[in-house]
């Protein structure tokens, strides 16, 4: 069963609404993998050489990069679904009408509101949806959100335990290790040795807990995404006021009822900040009710079209990365 290809919604007709089932995903999982593709593709791109070409000269690192990732990631985790999140929406507009500096320095053509990627990436992109499409593995996107959306609402709507690979930080504030929603953060190791982040790994890093983790954010804010967070407040005072307070909204609680004993300079920031810190929650917390109508995630046991993969894969030079994958689903 396909559904929300890119842009486009192609969905069987007995597919059915999100609102009427308990999971989004058709059947129940053991262990679903989530991917922040983008986040992926661009790590393959940057770190895979870009001598790495088709045998027509297209640059192919990123492709090949992305599906070496997908065989050590599924051998390393051994997930039963595997689900290529996509950002239909890379600056979704209603956390634009909030906050107009969110990723705003990214955009290239402020006519099409493009973002700005790589020249040598830009031809690789199709070529990763056509690998995805022909390894059956789902891609979903959903027009006007981001990747990060499409993970929470998979991740919770599904009792199932998550795996979700990601390089951004955002996504910690998913982590739950009663589920548990696990995070492989690859941007300190890589892929091959990616961080496992759950409650613990937060408490130790930042000293507040996972469902904390978007409200530090809100206050710290985030330069990469054109967050400017709460003038003043760095990542140690957001920690420390997080881990005093319990979150933002009890913080201005307490200052409102006098009984916050904060620094002077503090308690002026917080205030000159609250406008901002009273709109940021909708920019930086992830979205977890999207309408997504059921698909099937499973790890394929073979490729819908055999024929058309092995002409992909020979086409563009990426024949030994597409094995390693076929070797990983068990096929």
């Amino acid at each position: 069963m396909t559904t929300l290809v890119g842009k486009d919604r192609v969905m069987s007709p007995e597919v059915t609404p999100a609102s009427t089932v308990p999971t989004k995903i058709s059947a129940v999982p053991t262990k679903i993998m989530l991917l922040d593709t983008a986040s992926l593709y661009f790590r393959a791109f940057f770190g895979v050489p870009n001598t790495i070409k088709a045998p027509d000269g297209t640059p192919v690192n990123a492709l090949r990069g992305l599906l070496e990732f997908i065989s050590r990631l599924v051998d390393d985790h051994q997930p039963t679904h595997l689900v290529a999140a996509w950002d239909d929406d890379w600056r979704p507009q209603f956390r634009v009408e909030l906050i107009p500096s969110y990723k705003a320095h990214r955009v290239v053509d402020q006519a099409l509101e493009t973002e700005e990627v790589p020249d040598e990436l830009s031809p690789q992109v199709p070529l990763i949806i056509q690998a995805l499409e022909l390894l059956g593995i789902a891609r979903i996107g959903v027009p006007g959100y981001e990747a990060d959306d499409i993970i929470g609402t998979l991740a919770a709507t599904t009792k199932s335990p998550v795996l979700i690979v990601t390089g951004d930080r955002d996504l910690f504030q998913l982590v739950d290790n009663a589920q548990p929603i696990t995070v492989l953060y690859t941007a300190a190791k890589g892929v091959g040795a990616a961080e496992r982040i759950d409650d613990e790994a937060i408490l130790l890093r930042y000293g507040i807990h996972s469902h904390q983790y978007s409200d530090y954010a809100l206050l710290r804010g985030d330069s990469s995404d054109g967050l400017p967070g709460v003038r003043g407040i760095g990542e140690k005072t957001a920690a420390r006021l997080i881990d005093e307070f319990g979150s933002v909204t009890a913080i201005y609680a307490a200052i409102d009822e006098g009984t916050a004993k904060l620094a002077p300079g503090v308690t002026r920031n917080l205030l000159d900040g609250r406008d901002y810190a009273g709109i940021a929650r909708g920019v930086v917390e992830v979205v977890k009710d999207i309408e997504i109508p059921t698909f099937e995630a499973v790890i394929p046991a073979a490729s819908p079209d055999p024929q058309a993969l092995a002409d992909f894969a020979a086409q563009w030079g990426v024949t030994s990365s597409v094995e390693r994958v076929r070797r990983s689903f068990g096929w």
